[in-house]
């Protein structure tokens, strides 16, 4: 008597919790995972974090606006020509939010950010040809350590951390928040 009531307790319980998970809400789920963005911001909106944007953004590579964005976040003068800013620029979502980054100056933007406190094979070798060098170069190093380097003898030494990461684990001080236009229907932005 007692493993009928059971089994009966956890029938009941498994059809209840089985079709509070189905209907609108599943089916709703599935159509907006498949919805697809010609805007950046409300693309990102709708992802939240991805490095690169994925199949669901079907606009331009890097929108005029990205690129205009990111030349004045870099203090460019006027007179220096978008296409710069066209070709050399990545774009990513996080927390809902777009960044941007140029690789102007070899800035390694499709990189994240070297963490390790181990050197590399670069540092090693770099110490080893100069003994107690003051810096470790960046064709030695790398252009993705947070780290500053130095040779303590012939071994790789951290001096200080100098370069700080975002949530995503990209080098903070080369992504710029872009900010979505004024004339973009916030409403669309704030979709769930």
């Amino acid at each position: 008597m007692k493993t009928d009531t059971y089994l009966f307790i956890f029938i009941t319980i498994f059809a209840i919790t089985l079709f509070s998970c189905g209907g609108d809400s599943t089916q709703n789920g599935a159509d907006q995972s498949q919805e697809t963005f010609s805007n950046p911001f409300q693309y990102c909106k709708a992802v939240g974090t991805v490095d690169t944007p994925g199949d669901r953004y079907t606009g331009e590579k890097v929108p005029t606006y990205i690129a205009e964005q990111l030349k004045e976040e870099f203090g460019a003068s006027e007179s220096m020509p978008n296409n710069l800013f066209m070709e050399g620029t990545y774009w990513r979502c996080m927390d809902g939010s777009l960044y941007a980054c140029n690789v102007g100056n070899n800035l390694p933007c499709q990189e994240k950010a070297d963490v390790s406190k181990e050197p590399n094979e670069g540092m090693i070798n770099y110490c080893k040809e100069n003994p107690d060098a003051e810096f470790i170069p960046a064709f030695a190093q790398g252009r993705t350590t947070v780290y500053e380097w130095k040779c303590s003898g012939t071994e790789p030494e951290i001096v200080k951390q100098i370069i700080d990461t975002d949530a995503a684990g990209y080098q903070k001080n080369f992504w710029y928040k872009i900010k979505p236009p004024e004339d973009i229907d916030q409403k669309d932005l704030l979709r769930e």
